[in-house]
């Protein structure tokens, strides 16, 4: 496992950097550090693919929340800030975790152990993963896809709709961050708006989908890759 700390205190960078030595030890865990004092350091050498990033968020010239649209979204992000105010804006990021300074021991085992079950979800074969762990109301909830019907994308978040739920669960995270959780085997996007599960689908009317009262439009620009997937069915 792979994390970076990006802060332009040094006394900060060392902190989480021991928290972090304590944290591999305790759970006999080899985790590889590097830190940067600033976000433009980090983005220059930027050829290593990091599993989480404990990201200040008020920096000089690039702040965190700059930054963090930059990294890839395989990265999750964990930030760090002396002001609470910012917290909102992390979750718009899709952040995994916010954490306070002064910064416990306490709470950071609680954003590390986010990083871990991130970083193990991604190293399982893509075609065996059963669930994906999702952020609401400031919890991370796991959801089996198998249960999944479809998912609807809000601006800032997404809706997951699942079989015999009366509620969607609602997520502060983009229709890019979802996609690339959910095995392409299993989903398929038929509209910037929405993702439906191929096995789920039981009523095709006037081009769209049915699930129950309500209807999914599939947009021109997937047309084709839909019909593709009708067509290996049919």
């Amino acid at each position: 496992m792979r994390i970076a700390v990006v802060d332009d205190e040094a006394e900060q960078r060392e902190l989480i950097e021991s928290f972090l030595a304590r944290f591999a030890c305790e759970q006999r865990r080899e985790i590889i550090v590097d830190t940067y004092c600033n976000g433009f350091d980090f983005l220059s050498v930027f050829d290593q693919r990091y599993d989480a990033v404990f990201l200040d968020i008020q920096m000089p010239e690039l702040n965190g929340l700059e930054f963090s649209r930059m990294v890839d979204t395989h990265t999750r992000i964990v930030f760090t800030t002396a002001f609470d105010q910012y917290a909102i804006d992390g979750y718009r990021v899709n952040a995994l975790d916010y954490l306070l300074k002064p910064i416990s021991y306490a709470d950071f085992l609680q954003a590390a152990n986010k990083a871990v079950k991130w970083f193990e979800l991604l190293q399982q074969p893509q075609e065996e993963i059963e669930s994906i762990f999702v952020k609401s109301d400031y919890k991370l909830i796991q959801v089996e896809l198998k249960n999944i019907l479809y998912i609807e994308g809000l601006k800032d978040y997404i809706k997951i709709y699942e079989e015999n739920s009366p509620k969607p669960i609602l997520s502060l995270m983009s229709m890019k961050s979802i996609e690339e959780l959910l095995p392409a085997s299993r989903f398929i996007r038929v509209h910037r708006s929405y993702i439906v599960q191929k096995d789920k689908i039981r009523i095709i009317d006037r081009g769209r989908i049915v699930f129950g009262k309500n209807y999914i439009p599939v947009s021109d620009s997937y047309k084709q890759i839909f019909q593709d997937f009708l067509n290996k069915r049919s």
